[in-house]
């Protein structure tokens, strides 16, 4: 029953990728550290036929990859904590707790800006790597997606300040165990949305991950 639903909705979801899109125009409306995007376009409507002229702004600031840092031994994660400029301007906590993430660099791949970046602002290395899923990150606005991992990592010498001085990074990376990964969740606290993803499927494959990397 299972598989001829999931089979029903590939079917479904598939149909959707064969919808039309005339771009009229594509502009560059500002350069700075990030770019704008803006597009001119029309897209075909659901009632059939295609849609007045749109015009919308894109946020260009590249692609990122993230990962959840788990030592299964210990059944340790290990989380960061920063300062947010966006979260200050939202009138939210500004520093925030947040998983390993960066923007991939141009020819890096997703699995080797992940290692980097765990080196960078954790201090660790990752000894394995765990695909957990890729989403857009905001597709309303910014073509931006995220690649998602869970790193095997050794916990034992985890903690302390860590970031690049030439980024500006001020980095704090603690460790938790798995139960209060698993309580802090559910306290609302992980407000960031990158890192609610990564706990919420820890949780649902904390035992496996045990079994699988326990050696």
């Amino acid at each position: 029953m299972i598989s001829q639903r999931l089979k029903s909705l590939r079917e479904k979801t598939d149909a959707m990728t064969n919808r039309k899109i005339d771009v009229v125009e594509k502009l560059t409306a500002f350069q700075g550290y990030f770019r704008v995007d803006r597009y001119r376009l029309h897209h075909e409507t659901f009632a059939g036929g295609m849609s007045e002229e749109v015009t919308r702004e894109v946020f260009e600031r590249g692609h990122a990859a993230s990962a959840l840092p788990y030592d299964p031994i210990r059944d340790e994660i290990v989380l960061l904590e920063q300062f947010r400029v966006g979260a200050l301007a939202a009138g939210r906590e500004p520093w925030m707790i947040e998983i390993v993430a960066g923007i991939i660099e141009e020819g890096e791949t997703p699995e080797a800006l992940v290692r980097r970046e765990i080196r960078e602002e954790a201090g660790l290395e990752a000894l394995d790597l765990e695909p957990i899923g890729t989403y857009l990150l905001s597709p309303g606005g910014t073509s931006e997606t995220m690649y998602f991992y869970c790193a095997r990592i050794d916990s034992s010498q985890a903690g302390g300040v860590f970031g690049l001085d030439e980024e500006g990074e001020d980095i704090r990376a603690f460790v938790i165990s798995g139960d209060e990964a698993e309580a802090l969740l559910s306290s609302g606290r992980i407000e960031n949305g990158t890192t609610a993803i990564a706990l919420q499927w820890f949780v649902l494959n904390r035992q496996r991950l045990r079994e699988i990397w326990a050696n």
